[in-house]
């Protein structure tokens, strides 16, 4: 368990104190998340999504991949468990750019921690916005991260996790997720899991999503051919990726993640 512990915390390059406090949990979620990517290159690559402990391992910390939520938050439960945590796996729906009226599936994992009799929500693995800090889940008002402020607001026996975003026409909050605290034991993670990078109208099969936190406040993400690092105060810049060869070099370069020359991803949202 010693060497687990050890490979991961090289891996996120995290070099802070261990014992099973706020800050040791401040610490392991800004540096995860600015680290692992969240990405769904394996789904695009045909390969299937392993959940267990040894496979997220393998992939995350020492072939030094990124994952989904499964695999970003599944991997965090392991390390705070074994550290001394109190912690609950929650299931939730991802709202990302969705009207209230949808309802999506229930494909998203993240991590209940319990300090000092105080609920925290910790979520490393929501594509472009995983928050790079806990977040209290029983206070409505606005908390502080290094990148973008955030709340959990109730609505009619639901939580909402939101993120206060800027754009051109001011700043605005946006549902991240919504939740009810409901656990999700392994099996509903299994089958949430299959949906998310087998069922042909889950979106990880249709478009290539990845995303990193950058330690200046910012955000690298790919989407399907398209480059953009968004700043903390909104602005972005955009780049279009023109070739499968300039992507493996992106990805590399910018996301740390490395494939072989030839190396082709196939989705819809890709022209090549």
């Amino acid at each position: 368990m010693d060497a687990d512990l050890d490979a991961y915390f090289d891996r996120i390059r995290y070099d802070g104190p261990r014992d099973p406090t706020l800050a040791t949990l401040q610490g392991i979620v800004a540096a995860h998340v600015a680290t692992i990517p969240f990405e769904n290159l394996d789904v695009l690559l045909g390969q299937p999504i392993v959940l267990d402990v040894p496979a997220l391992l393998r992939k995350l910390v020492h072939d030094r991949r990124g994952g989904y939520c499964f695999e970003n938050n599944g991997l965090l439960l392991h390390v705070l468990t074994a550290l001394g945590f109190a912690v609950q796996p929650l299931s939730a729906r991802v709202r990302l750019q969705r009207p209230r009226e949808f309802i999506p599936p229930r494909t998203h994992m993240f991590v209940r921690v319990e300090l000092d009799g105080a609920p925290w929500l910790a979520d490393v693995g929501v594509g472009g916005l995983s928050p790079t800090a806990p977040l209290r889940l029983d206070r409505e008002d606005e908390q502080a991260t290094p990148h973008e402020p955030r709340r959990i607001v109730r609505e009619d026996g639901r939580l909402f996790h939101q993120a206060l975003l800027r754009g051109d026409d001011g700043a605005k909050w946006h549902d991240v997720c919504e939740f009810t605290l409901e656990q999700m034991p392994p099996i509903d993670r299994e089958v949430a899991n299959w949906f998310t990078s087998a069922h042909p109208q889950s979106h990880f099969r249709n478009r290539l999503v990845v995303a990193r936190a950058a330690p200046d406040g910012g955000r690298h993400t790919i989407l399907n051919t398209e480059l953009t690092f968004r700043r903390r105060d909104g602005r972005a810049e955009r780049h279009d990726i023109q070739s499968p060869e300039e992507l493996l070099a992106i990805l590399g370069e910018v996301f740390g993640l490395h494939f072989p020359a030839g190396t082709r991803f196939t989705c819809e949202g890709l022209p090549w």
